[in-house]
Formats: C-alpha cells, structure tokens, sequence
C-alpha cells in the first residue's frame, strides 16, 4: 500500500482508563444536573414568592419582628394557605356566580380575553387529572398514513357521527405539542387505532417534551437478559457436543 492511500491522520484510541474517566464523568453530570438545576429553579421560585408575598403580611405578623433572622419560605407556606382559602370559597355557590361574572367581564376585553383563557387551559390541563380524562394513549395515523403521532382515547364515539358514518369508531383526542390543552379531536375506525403499553400520563410528559422524555418499553428484555440466555444457549451446545 502506497503513502498516498494511506490517511493523512490516524486517530488515537482513548485508553481504557481514559475511557472509564470520561464515563464517570458524565456519569457524574447526568446524576447531577437535574438535581441542581431543580433544586436552583426551587430556590429562586422561593425566593420569588417570598418577595412577593411577604410584604403584603402585616410587620408584626413577621417572623423577623420576633427573631433575628428572616424564615425563607414564608411567602410560599402563606401563598399555599391563601390559595386554598380561595379555592374552598370559590366552592360555593357564591364563590362559582362570583367568578362567572369575573370571566364575563374578562371576555368582554379583546386582547385580556384571549391571555386569560390561554392560560386557564394550560393550568387546568397540567392540574387536572388526566386518568379521569382519557382511557387510554393511543397510536395513530395522523395527518396521512404512514405519519404517527399519540392520541387520548376518550371513549367510544356515539350519537350522530356514528349513525352518519356506519362504522365502528372511536374518539381520539391528538394535542398539539409542546402545549396539550389544544388540539384535535379525531373520529377513527377501531381497527385503525393501536392502544399502547404506556399510560396517559407516561404520554402526556412525552408529548409536553417534544419526545424527549421517551417512557420505558416494559415488553423489550433487557440487554444483559439477553447476554445470559446466550451465555446458556452456548453452554447447552458445548455440553452436548
């Protein structure tokens, strides 16, 4: 072989202790990561609330007007108290009239409208119980075939669609990502919706993440399962020959 066809440059292996340093690294870094990034979003969600809260709270009502030193998370234990005081008034029939009439005027203003009702989707989705919602997550071809993407079987569909059709059909609700309070409410033949393992809510986190969080396949066997079972396999055969 000539000088010519020969690359210009050759990669160095890593060596094995090269290797294993680099693994432990990333190890450490995946191990890490989320735990300091959720503990740094906590902390300054605290801190947030703290100074938004705590001034409204009377001086003498303060834990620094008797100690020496301020409670971090104050603003949150009394936000946490406020809002569930609110959510029991707002059981009541009074509470209900009083916030339908707050939505009416809100849905008189054009542009407050529409931030208002947004957000109030996106809260009453991510809070509300999807379990309750949903039956099942589904797999389904949508927009055309051969293109998937997951549904929320709601049910059975019934009523006029199924005596204007003459088929068999189910409800799928297909949200849009990242945000799953809208999307589209499909009415698909049975035959042609596949129910997953998953659960609802396993594929709600994996639609709200764009795919990125990919809930475990409980049906695939584990790598090193199988590594055993060949181990054995081989074995049987050394034995009977």
């Amino acid at each position: 072989m000539s000088n010519k066809s020969r690359p210009d440059k050759v990669l160095r292996r890593r060596s094995p202790f090269q290797s294993r340093l680099r693994n432990y690294f990333l190890t450490g870094v995946i191990v890490t990561a989320p735990i300091a990034i959720t503990i740094y979003l906590t902390w300054s969600f605290i801190e947030w609330v703290d100074e938004v809260v705590i001034p409204l709270v009377p001086l003498a009502y303060r834990p620094e007007s008797l100690l020496p030193f301020s409670v971090p998370g104050l603003g949150v234990v009394v936000a946490v108290i406020g809002l569930t005081l609110i959510g029991a008034l707002t059981a009541n029939l009074l509470g209900r009239t009083i916030v339908r009439a707050g939505e009416r005027l809100v849905d008189q203003m054009p542009v407050i409208r529409g931030i208002y009702n947004v957000f109030k989707q996106i809260f009453e989705t991510l809070l509300k119980d999807t379990s309750d919602s949903f039956k099942y997550a589904a797999l389904v071809e949508y927009p055309r075939r051969d293109l998937y993407t997951i549904g929320f079987v709601a049910g059975d569909t019934r009523g006029e669609v199924v005596r204007q059709t003459g088929k068999n059909l189910v409800s799928v609700y297909v949200p849009t990502t990242p945000n799953p309070s809208s999307g589209f409410i499909l009415f698909i033949p049975r035959e042609d919706v596949l129910i997953l393992d998953m659960t609802v809510e396993q594929a709600m986190k994996y639609v709200v993440s764009v795919g990125v969080v990919v809930p475990p396949d409980t049906k695939v066997t584990p790598l090193n399962e199988i590594e055993k079972q060949f181990e054995q396999d081989a074995e049987t055969r050394r034995r009977s020959a």
